[in-house]
């Protein structure tokens, strides 16, 4: 039968690997470690923390995950780390725990993370999510659903990324992005409906256009930002539009960052 794991890896006898579970060389794995079945852990690889990994994970050499955060608040409370299924996390990435008692940082399903990403505390990711290398997280960042983020970029703490929005290389993100755009420079600003992305999630013609028309309303209109909101609710309330006009108002709430503006506005919450 084939050794799952390698005879230099130290792993906790308390971890609880499934059987499938493969282990390379020199890994090591904590005591309070819980993996799925069929998923492999690279050469290298240190795991510790309350961390929960589920099944079909790939995880590549030098990864580091469920370490405590790098937050001067955190002060040794019992916070987690959970990972989804499928996910490929490339070499050296690294993924910190929560700072408070009984948080997460949470990492959905079928996620590529590429080489050197950070991912801070209480991060969430959300599903097949694309982060290319060098990207680095600060805290509680909230990525939805299927968005692409270029490389070589960091983005500010407790700024969310919407569902299929894709965000150019070496953009500064210091605020929100919202759903189904395209983001890009240094200031960064929305630049165009993110089509390609929209057209192969499979939207309809119909959902597209009226995106195109909603886009054109917010960004390129002579209304102010809180007119172009309401005039959202002037069009065919569909679950794309009621979800980019529900997170362009939740952007806009005092506890939130504000939205990335277009290229012709100084500030898209004006």
């Amino acid at each position: 039968m084939k050794t799952l794991i390698h005879p230099t890896a130290v792993i906790h006898p308390d971890a609880e690997l499934h059987p499938t579970v493969e282990v390379g060389a020199y890994a090591v794995i904590g005591p309070q470690v819980k993996v799925g079945p069929d998923t492999t852990i690279g050469p290298h690889v240190a795991i510790e923390g309350c961390t929960e990994i589920g099944a079909r994970n790939r995880i590549f050499p030098g990864a580091a995950i469920g370490f405590e955060p790098q937050d001067l608040k955190y002060s040794g409370a019992s916070s987690l780390t959970k990972i989804g299924d499928g996910n490929t996390i490339r070499e050296y990435v690294t993924i910190n725990r929560a700072t408070g008692e009984g948080e997460a940082t949470v990492i959905g399903n079928d996620n590529l993370l590429m080489a050197y990403v950070h991912i801070a505390h209480n991060c969430e990711i959300g599903d097949r999510v694309v982060i290319t290398n060098t990207v680095q997280l600060a805290g509680h960042v909230r990525i939805e659903n299927h968005a692409r983020i270029g490389g070589v970029l960091g983005i500010h703490q407790f700024v969310h990324i919407g569902e299929l929005a894709m965000v150019g290389g070496m953009t500064r993100i210091d605020r929100d992005v919202p759903p189904y755009m395209l983001v890009e420079g240094n200031p960064s600003r929305v630049r165009s409906l993110n089509q390609i992305g929209l057209k192969r999630a499979g939207i309809s013609p119909d959902d597209l256009s009226l995106l195109k028309k909603a886009f054109r309303l917010i960004y390129r209109s002579e209304e102010s930002f809180k007119q172009a909101l309401e005039h959202l609710t002037e069009l065919p309330q569909t679950p794309y539009l009621l979800h980019l006009s529900e997170f362009l108002r939740q952007s806009i709430t005092a506890d939130r960052r504000g939205p990335i503006p277009g290229r012709q506005r100084g500030s898209s919450h004006e």
